[in-house]
């Protein structure tokens, strides 16, 4: 007999869409069908989400512990011997070289629990402050621009269902038609209604063919065109005066800084005509409600902090921030990649997005957690430095969901570094290319076999379901740490500060968000179940009368910014050059990014047909006139080089891209591993690397 239903949600992007799961007829995978009540996707689903039960297989998926043999292979294990390795191999660093020796990197997939139970692990049990996690790669660029204009960073301060309700889109460096598909009903509902929509993008993406304006800009340049959109906004007459007055602060020498980049100075710059600019002004500012979206284009520079600043300026200047169906939002793109940097998988900060270095956060973790708040470390290194500075300063480290081999800035460096290592355990789903470098692989538990939460794009918390059992031989990463607690933490039974169980590590989560910016203390596992999930802050009431329960807040900042005096912060920025322009040997422009049929590093997309037959291999697409340049044709391999090392992928010709511009998808390792070019130069706040531009020069391959 079949079992009942379950609902739940998509293992892939920041949507997190609902869908329904029923176990199949072998008992081993599920089948998905739709799920028509969660309100961020409607029941759609894109390929990504209908195949995602593929990677339960066991064939695709681990289903024992492997330990490397003094032949150098990994071979099969038994959880014990795997355990007592890792044990053995973490203890050895640490007792030769001190805790900060031993490094942890988590990921932006990873549940609340299990980021705040790795955060907790390394701090509690390790000792060590060099913790940080993949969702550095994500948006930090754009939490810390939104932390220093409005006190507090969610991605999205209003729900999904506003956009098609504004009058006006500005969408900065993002492509939801590939990236997140269920989310494009929201710009195509916006233009239904009557709503335009400005795409700013070097590439004629999908989602910029559904624009009234795409804007293409070179990359690397969203900053001075941020500046020249405010500079004419400024100049005719087209700011707020009335809420510039009363609800921010700063905005003089930010509307100096604007001033200094007048049109025809961004136009050379970007390479926007200014009508062009001028004409999106307009659109802009002339509805009563508009927003701002940013995503990685804008982000993943080494400027993308003051970059992402310059948009929320213009939001500012023109009052939208804090007005209902109007604002600044960023579209997350990490399945957990809101929840999983607000609990403590990051360098700097503590559960409930509390900061590492406020001696009341430091007290109030360190109650929850049972320890002297001396004892926890301060901040540690951001992902790309703490990758850098493996098998030197870091001779340990302990990875979870994570494939940096692939996803990271330079990659033939990180692999590099990841090999010089004394000691690693990788813990994932799949044989990752990180993973087949490690001592010890643990194989885990997926989104189907096990139950945790999420938070979305929204900052929407919601629960997923365990649907079905774990094959024997795997465990969920909770009994991981469980277990290494036991072996690493000394006197005192640590591992029993380590539950396995997943609502039990929500409620000391629940504990320690109390009072913090990002404070779950209201949120239940009951609640989420019944609810349809709850939007963070939700603070606990501290009464069992359910009329006290409070409700979550869907939509931010409407009577004050998160801020002490209640006003948000004008930021004045100036534009400055990508770090690496390109000169006579790398004359061409390098920008990366997504496919529809791929995610992330592909460790798991790449393993299921029906997406591999979609998008089998990596390509570089470039214009016909760079084309004809290098003398490349169609679907023949082109090498792309850049001052880090040369990546072959078949080329791609349209003239949907720039001439000065190439653009290359992350997904796959190999020959055609995209990072292997990109540049890890790091944006001094957020620490984000500069993915989306680097200079290259393009050969065309010959027989």
């Amino acid at each position: 007999m079949r079992e009942t239903v379950t609902s739940t949600h998509c293992p892939y992007c920041a949507l997190q869409c609902g869908m329904n799961l029923t176990p199949a007829a072998d008992g081993r995978t599920v089948e998905v069908s739709e799920r028509a009540d969660f309100p961020v996707n409607r029941g759609a689903l894109c390929g990504k989400g209908r195949t995602a039960p593929a990677v339960l297989s066991s064939a695709v998926r681990l289903s024992s512990p492997l330990v490397r043999s003094a032949a150098g292979t990994l071979e099969p294990a038994s959880w014990e011997e795997a355990l007592d390795r890792i044990a053995e191999g973490i203890g050895g660093a640490r007792a030769e070289h001190g805790a900060d020796a031993v490094g942890v990197f988590g990921g932006g997939g990873l549940t609340n629990e299990k980021a705040y139970a790795l955060g907790k692990f390394a701090r509690v049990v390790l000792g060590t402050s060099q913790i940080d996690y993949n969702g550095r790669f994500c948006m930090s660029s754009a939490a810390a621009a939104g932390g220093r204009a409005f006190g507090l960073d969610r991605g999205l301060p209003f729900p999904l269902e506003d956009i098609p309700r504004t009058g006006c889109v500005i969408l900065v460096g993002s492509n939801p038609a590939e990236t997140m598909p269920p989310a494009l009903r929201y710009f195509t509902e916006l233009k239904e209604n009557g709503g335009t929509l400005i795409v700013v993008d070097p590439r004629r993406t999908r989602t910029a063919e559904q624009a009234d304006l795409h804007l293409a800009p070179r990359p690397g340049t969203d900053l001075a065109l941020a500046l020249g959109l405010l500079h004419l906004v400024v100049a005719e007459g087209r700011t707020d005066e009335e809420y510039i007055r009363e609800r921010t602060a700063g905005w003089e020498d930010t509307r100096a800084a604007a001033m200094a980049h007048w049109p025809e100075y961004v136009e050379r710059i970007t390479g926007v005509p200014v009508p062009q600019l001028r004409e999106a002004v307009g659109m802009f500012c002339e509805p009563e409600h508009a927003m701002v979206l940013t995503a990685r284009g804008p982000e993943q520079q080494s400027k993308g902090t003051d970059t992402v600043s310059a948009w929320i300026n213009l939001a500012l200047a023109t009052g939208r921030p804090g007005r209902p169906l109007s604002g600044y939002g960023c579209l997350t793109g990490q399945g957990n990649g809101q929840g999983g940097r607000e609990h403590g998988q990051k360098a700097d900060q503590l559960p409930g997005y509390r900061k590492l270095t406020d001696p009341a956060a430091r007290a109030h973790v360190a109650q929850v957690w049972g320890v002297d708040p001396d004892s926890l470390p301060g901040p540690g290194r951001s992902a790309y430095e703490l990758l850098d500075a493996l098998g030197t300063d870091i001779r340990a480290l302990l990875l979870m969901g994570s494939n940096p081999v692939v996803s990271a800035p330079r990659a033939a460096h990180v692999e590099e570094r990841i090999r010089s290592l004394d000691f690693l355990a990788v813990c994932d789903v799949v044989l990752s290319e990180t993973a087949q470098l490690a001592d010890v692989v643990l194989p885990v538990t997926q989104w189907a076999e096990e139950t945790g939460t999420t938070t979305n794009l929204e900052g929407r918390v919601l629960l997923r379901r365990r649907a079905i059992t774990p094959p024997t031989g795997v465990r969920s990463d909770l009994e991981v740490l469980h277990e290494l607690a036991a072996r690493l933490g000394g006197e005192g039974s640590p591992e029993k500060r380590f539950p396995a169980d997943p609502e039990e590590v929500f409620e000391e989560l629940r504990r320690a968000s109390e009072g913090g910016p990002a404070d779950y203390s209201g949120i239940t596992y009951r609640r989420l179940a019944e609810e349809n999930g709850v939007f963070w802050p939700c603070p606990s009431s501290g009464a069992a009368a359910e009329a006290t329960v409070h409700p979550g807040t869907p939509r931010l900042f409407l009577d004050r910014f998160a801020t002490e005096d209640g006003r948000a912060r004008f930021v004045p920025v100036s534009h400055r050059a990508v770090a690496e322009e390109p000169d006579e040997e790398y004359p061409v422009l390098l920008t990366t990014g997504r496919v529809v049929a791929q995610y992330q590093s592909g460790a798991q997309t790449r393993r299921v047909d029906e997406l591999n037959t979609a998008a089998p291999g990596p390509f570089v697409e470039l214009h016909p006139r760079l084309a004809r340049r290098i003398g490349a044709a169609e679907g023949e391999p082109v090498a792309v080089v850049s001052r880090r090392g040369r990546a072959v992928a078949p080329a791609r010709i349209t003239t949907s891209i720039r001439p000065d511009t190439v653009f290359m998808p992350f997904h796959w390792a190999g020959e055609g591993r995209a990072n292997t070019l990109t540049n890890p130069a790091l944006d001094p706040t957020s620490r984000m690397p500069e993915f989306k531009a680097c200079a290259v020069r393009l050969e065309a391959v010959r027989p």
